[in-house]
């Protein structure tokens, strides 16, 4: 009993400390803290059956090891980290701790003849779940999707019960953690703990459609796609279709678990000036029962490493090289930290940066929910996805040529298979989206280990996107040439370029970060003072001046071999106020319609 009232002091106490929000966004308070972020969070994968379980939890925080056997501590909005002031708790749990959830809800899908499966978008880190009582899986990982069948834990009725025990070790582990740290400060931030995207149930024939991804036959004008049928039974067939406005232009009817090649004529290309999608439909038959139905999109597009005619290696988009010039974006919200608001909130980053001109973007250590790559697939925005760093501790140096080199990370046997298992989740659940163009598995050496099998690791995954190996440094070479497909350099805040007599001939040239041009605004800051930039400035005026010599230096790389360059970056965050953007979201520092006249001018070099 003792033991039992400790518990409980200890989950009250952490509750006792109150909320605030120490910046809001537009979307803040819009939150419905009952039923958040209700969009349907699969836009990949469309069918009409599912449930939306986000919303009022009960937790508790308790030590590692103890149950809730005594009940909660109070209730937490899902799908917002336990340190966010959106999930009405904004309380550390730290790798001593767990974070416990519940929820009893009511099942309001039809299970007559059904599988019901749970799905969280996200769970930052460990994870396990229970239905009615009885454990039903572990996951690790926090940034790439999980589910579990749970219909034979259901019970008879409509109530239910969840609950799910959540352990994050931050910093402390070796497991992929981008940006979080126990003790923020600098360019790390609060730690993220807990469930930080939707969660929720589908009902599903027993032979279902699991998952698909398509892929670009450039040269036979061919969109392939592969869809996943779990539960196959002998003889069924897959039937897609492609649809432009409303009607069928192509199809193909393949065998389960078996490629589709659709033969189109004339197709519609997409790209960041017309980002044409075709609409998408999946049939599952079974002789010629039709077994379900699900709705998804495609996009022509193909992106390669070619030489120009200038003799630089470049990207080529749909058989074309095309400058690509983009922001550092880390994805972070004052209110939410990983988790945007509302879709709103989560679109508004989006349409700002391709308002201004830019035509990519870097999601730096993080990745986003699948609505984030729905929205810059259907604005034409290019994304290059990081795999978030961990288990860091090597470091680099710099010898004459601007060239990084370091030891590569001696990583334990748990802590390679730790992030090579999520590597391979992260991209084969997100190679579905075209606005991804490239994929970055390591960042300026950041726990960055046996690069070459990593590389190779990522083109076996996915072997129609370009790899960025390392980016900002620590290079494996091959003879002159970088292992991968791009040779990207760092530097702040002037930007430089890869010496194009080294690299230029056999590696795409590129700048993966520079600029980190700091204004720190009144009463849109993190904290009230000590905010910091790579060159901080006072005025909106002098920011403007410094960022366009800036570009215009940059301007006179491209052509002598220059494809790509990152500007740091998309909005503020903590003490950073290197973005275009306050954290909050509320003032955009260089006016929108300049920064697209500055930008203009580089792709027309």
């Amino acid at each position: 009993m003792r033991s039992i009232f400790i518990l409980l002091l200890f989950s009250f106490c952490l509750e006792s400390f109150s909320q605030t929000a120490r910046l809001k966004t537009p979307w803040t308070d819009q939150v419905n803290s009952e039923a958040p972020l209700q969009e349907y969070p699969r836009p990949q994968l469309v069918r009409g059956t599912w449930q939306n379980l986000n919303g009022q939890w009960d937790y508790s925080i308790l030590p590692k090891g103890s149950f809730p056997e005594a009940g909660f501590a109070g209730k937490i909005t899902v799908p917002f980290a336990v340190e966010s002031y959106l999930s009405g708790v904004q309380q550390t749990v730290g790798p001593e701790n767990e974070l416990w959830y519940e929820r009893n809800f009511d099942l309001a899908l039809d299970r007559k003849g059904k599988r019901i499966l749970i799905h969280f978008g996200a769970v930052d880190w460990e994870a396990e779940v229970w239905v009615n009582g009885s454990s039903i899986g572990t996951h690790k990982g926090g940034f790439d999707g999980f589910s579990f069948d749970i219909t034979d834990h259901l019970v008879k009725g409509k109530t239910q019960k969840i609950r799910v025990r959540v352990w994050d070790p931050s910093d402390s582990g070796p497991q992929p953690r981008g940006k979080q740290v126990k003790e923020p400060r600098g360019i790390w931030y609060t730690p993220v703990t807990g469930i930080w995207q939707t969660v929720w149930l589908e009902a599903v024939p027993v032979s279902y459609i699991s998952s698909l991804f398509s892929m670009t036959d450039w040269e036979n004008s061919v969109q392939a796609f592969y869809p996943e049928i779990k539960n196959p039974k002998p003889g069924q067939e897959v039937e897609v279709s492609l649809i432009e406005s409303g009607k069928p232009v192509a199809s193909f009817k393949a065998q389960a678990n078996q490629p589709a090649p659709v033969k189109i004529s004339n197709p519609k290309l997409w790209s960041p000036e017309s980002p044409f999608l075709y609409e998408v439909s999946v049939k599952l038959f079974e002789g010629k029962k039709l077994i379900e139905e699900v709705k998804s999109y495609a996009a022509y597009r193909d992106i390669r490493m070619a030489k120009a005619s200038d003799g630089h290696q470049r990207m080529f988009l749909n058989g074309k090289p095309l400058f690509q010039y983009g922001p550092l974006d880390q994805g972070w919200w004052p209110d939410g930290l990983y988790t945007a608001p509302t879709d709103e909130a989560l679109l508004f980053d989006i349409e700002k940066t391709k308002e201004m001109g830019f035509n990519m973007i870097r999601k730096h250590v993080k990745v986003e929910p699948a609505r984030w790559y729905y929205h810059a697939d259907k604005l034409g925005m290019l994304v290059w996805q990081d795999m978030p760093s961990g288990d860091m501790g090597n470091r680099w140096e710099v010898r004459p040529g601007i060239i990084r080199e370091g030891m590569n990370k001696d990583r334990t046997p748990e802590s390679e298979e730790i992030f090579k298992t999520e590597w391979k989740e992260i991209i084969n659940e997100f190679r579905f989206f075209p606005s991804i163009v490239v994929w970055v598995p390591f960042n300026e050496a950041w726990g960055q280990f046996k690069t070459t099998e990593i590389t190779k690791l990522t083109r076996d995954q996915d072997p129609s996107r370009l790899i960025n190996s390392a980016s900002g440094g620590n290079f494996e070479m091959q003879g002159t040439k970088v292992v991968g497909d791009i040779m990207d350099l760092h530097n702040y805040p002037d930007p430089v370029m890869p010496d194009p007599g080294i690299f230029g001939s056999q590696n795409i040239l590129v700048l993966g970060e520079y600029g980190g041009l700091g204004l720190p605004i009144e009463g849109h800051t993190w904290q009230l003072k000590d905010n910091w930039g790579y060159q901080s400035f006072k005025t909106q005026e002098e920011l403007k001046a410094r960022y366009s010599i800036l570009l215009e230096d940059l301007s006179k790389m491209i052509p002598k071999g220059l494809a790509a360059a990152i500007y740091t970056q998309t909005t503020d965050v903590e003490i950073e106020t290197n973005g275009l953007m306050t954290y909050d979201r509320q003032i955009i520092k260089i006016a929108v319609e300049e920064l697209k006249k500055l930008h203009e001018k580089l792709y027309a070099k």
